[in-house]
């Protein structure tokens, strides 16, 4: 009678509506959590939608779970405040004024007060707080900052000698605001060659263009062709192999690598073949190619 009386408490009853366990989805995102936790904040939003006793009045998707219409990778960051209240975020956390606005919304003041004193000492150093990337410039403060570093260069130059040293300022300002560094693309392609001449091969086809670096670097010169899902929390100072392109033109990515500076300084290739059919000569080759490029 004890195992009954238990396993009958785990189960919504007319003064307990909700199980122990339930799924939530928010935004498209499914989450699993206990009850305890989403009314573990006393007159949160959550508190409110699951103390009530008409369950009937909570919105649910096709397959009976809670819905929130809300942002579902953010609300992993409110669940977890939720089971201990403490807040922990990655490193160079890009949407914090979007989690305080998620704070607010599910009635979390102390938590909005923690995400608080960090937006204010972002804005306190003139970085926009919707801004995905700290250290990436719109096109018009960066051309602010070239005329600020070119303007601060350029006295000293004309001090110093003729107009081949003011073309040398210029030219170091430059410097200083297009940042160094190397950025490796590599693809697998494959090709069917026949038996008469390498001129029958089918041109290579190009599945994917991966991309490693310094994510810095990497959103400059790319920019919106960045697929950046696989890698989302990355900060701007860090180095990623998770990147890939949006397009599969490898020219196209050779355009934009020389459009920023770029020349490439090494490469490799490793290759495999494999008969396409055992009545024909036809083989198939699959190979991996690496190009680095390095921009001083």
């Amino acid at each position: 009678m004890a195992l009954a009386d238990n396993t009958g408490s785990a189960k919504p009853s007319e003064d307990f509506p909700f199980p122990e366990i339930i799924e939530l989805n928010v935004g498209g995102q499914v989450y699993i959590t206990r009850h305890p936790t989403l009314v573990s904040v006393p007159g949160s939003l959550l508190w409110e939608m699951f103390t009530q006793k008409n369950v009937r009045s909570l919105a649910r998707d096709s397959k009976g779970r809670f819905f929130v219409d809300r942002d579902g990778f953010l609300f992993r960051y409110i669940l977890d405040y939720m089971r201990d209240q403490q807040l922990v975020l990655p490193d160079h956390f890009p949407e914090r004024s979007r989690l305080q606005r998620e704070a607010e919304y599910f009635m979390l003041p102390e938590l909005v007060k923690m995400l608080a004193p960090k937006l204010s000492k972002q804005n306190s150093l003139g970085d926009d707080p919707c801004q995905s990337d700290p250290e990436e410039l719109s096109p018009n403060a960066d051309t602010t900052r070239n005329l600020t570093s070119a303007s601060a260069v350029l006295p000293s130059a004309v001090a110093g000698g003729p107009g081949g040293a003011i073309t040398a300022g210029v030219g170091a300002a430059g410097t200083d605001v297009r940042r160094a560094g190397f950025i490796t693309i590599g693809y697998r392609g494959s090709y069917t060659l026949g038996r008469d001449s390498q001129t029958d091969a089918k041109f290579r086809r190009v599945a994917r263009i991966m991309v490693c670096g310094k994510t810095s670097l990497a959103k400059e010169v790319f920019g919106d062709t960045l697929n950046e899902s696989r890698d989302p929390d990355r900060p701007p100072e860090r180095y990623t192999s998770r990147y890939y392109l949006k397009f599969t033109f490898l020219e196209q990515a050779f355009d934009k690598l020389a459009d920023a500076g770029f020349h490439m300084v090494a490469c490799n290739s490793t290759g495999t073949c494999a008969f396409a059919h055992d009545q024909t000569d036809d083989r198939i080759w699959t190979s991996y190619t690496e190009y680095v490029f390095y921009r001083e």
